[in-house]
């Protein structure tokens, strides 16, 4: 592939021309020059965006996509589609598919699936045989077939010797194990936080206390064994502070929050509209302050769309009956990119990376070309005609958004929205 890409912004502290405004040169899938001005002596072909940013290939740690089994739901083809658009150049793709992702055949599938194509895929594997919580899966093997960490999407393990088991075993190949921080009989059959508003609105409660306890005793069991932890989606404040506490204590521990949690609050759930229903629970304002607090200080270690896809069949019931789950790379970046700064949005969808094993590559002469295309300064109200995923189901209709992705240039392709 050979492309000149002329004045563009670079975003990335890692490269010698972060903050400049310059013409790239790429030859053969290699940055070749960076100057403030290159001829096109090669007649190669042009890129030439309004307001046009570029950075590092941006990453999402917690994507799902339905196929195998739901299809209807997502196909890996569209999903890694919509990824591209939305200016992903990696994502991880969790195991909420059926069969479940946990043999090395499974992993297999899913790389085979997305052989070839400009975003990169790679699987989490189901920690637990189908997700069942019972037990352990053939991490191993599925380590060996590409899988980069392992986790019940969405579903806690209840067994605590189970998850020590775990965190033991996967020390042996420097596997990163996935905790969802839910302690499942203090949740019991909740559907939004616990608090004035369930109250008001007659829904059944999931108490923080839920999510707190579960982060509790898997920071306990961390301690206890040693390995590597990953808890997904925070979102309590005082998960932030637990999870502070234990770095501090120098424990492997990372952990992650969902765009949405960082947005919208239980009052939300006024209106009864099954789009907001997600998992952990939309919370309170004081826990999203604390978790933006994390964020910059960082304790929280990256952000995640939390994608997830689902048929209209299981948002348009009754709330209680509704399906928990939004998509969300569409939207990603233009909502980060609305309550932070460019580059810290950047950054945050940037630095998970290297927890989960895959490799970076600044903007620099030498380096493989992987970057998104975006323009910052773009402000617009998301609806369904932004929506390139199969299911609608998204929290941020109607939101206002500030910063478009162009998309991407990685695996010697061009994909631009």
């Amino acid at each position: 592939m050979n492309v000149l890409i002329k004045s563009a912004t670079i975003i990335d502290p890692k490269s010698d021309f972060h903050n400049k405004k310059v013409d790239v040169l790429v030859e053969k899938g290699i940055i070749s020059n960076i100057a403030n001005r290159i001829k096109n002596s090669k007649k190669y072909n042009e890129i030439h965006l309004d307001n046009l940013h570029i950075s590092q290939g941006w990453f999402d740690s917690s994507v799902s996509f339905g196929e195998p089994g739901f299809e209807e739901r997502e196909t890996i083809s569209n999903g890694l589609k919509t990824a591209a658009s939305s200016g992903f150049t990696s994502v991880t793709v969790n195991a909420n598919t059926n069969p479940v992702i946990s043999t090395n055949t499974d992993v297999s599938f899913l790389k085979s699936k997305a052989d070839k194509h400009a975003v990169d895929l790679y699987p989490i594997g189901a920690l637990t045989k189908q997700s069942k919580g019972a037990h352990l899966a053939e991490l191993f093997d599925m380590h060996n077939a590409g899988a980069v960490a392992f986790g019940d999407y969405k579903k806690p393990v209840c067994n605590p010797n189970l998850m020590k088991i775990a965190l033991q075993y996967a020390i042996n190949f420097g596997g990163l194990v996935c905790s969802f921080p839910q302690e499942e009989n203090i949740a019991g059959h909740g559907v939004m936080n616990e608090n004035i508003t369930s109250t008001k609105v007659g829904l059944k409660g999931i108490p923080a206390l839920a999510e707190e306890l579960q982060v509790a005793r898997d920071l306990f069991l961390l301690e206890y064994t040693g390995g590597k932890l990953h808890i997904p989606t925070i979102s309590t404040a005082k998960s932030v502070e637990l999870i502070r506490n234990a770095k501090k204590n120098k424990l492997d521990v990372s952990c992650s929050v969902a765009i949405h949690n960082l947005i919208f609050t239980d009052e939300k759930l006024n209106s009864f509209d099954t789009n907001f229903k997600v998992s952990p629970p939309l919370r309170t304002q004081e826990d999203i302050v604390a978790l933006i607090t994390g964020l910059k200080d960082g304790t929280i270690d990256m952000v995640t769309s939390d994608h997830n896809p689902l048929d209209i069949e299981l948002k348009k019931v009754e709330f209680d009956y509704a399906a928990f789950g939004t998509i969300g790379l569409e939207s990603a970046f233009g909502v980060l990119n609305s309550i932070l700064t460019t580059k810290s949005s950047v950054n945050l969808l940037t630095k998970g990376k290297e927890r989960f094993g895959i490799k970076t590559s600044p903007i620099n002469i030498g380096n493989k070309l992987n970057i998104t295309l975006f323009n910052p300064d773009i402000t617009y109200v998301f609806s369904t005609k932004d929506i390139i995923s199969k299911s609608k189901n998204t929290i941020f209709d109607a939101y206002t958004l500030k910063g478009k992705p162009y998309g991407i240039i990685s695996n010697d392709k061009i994909i631009l929205r």
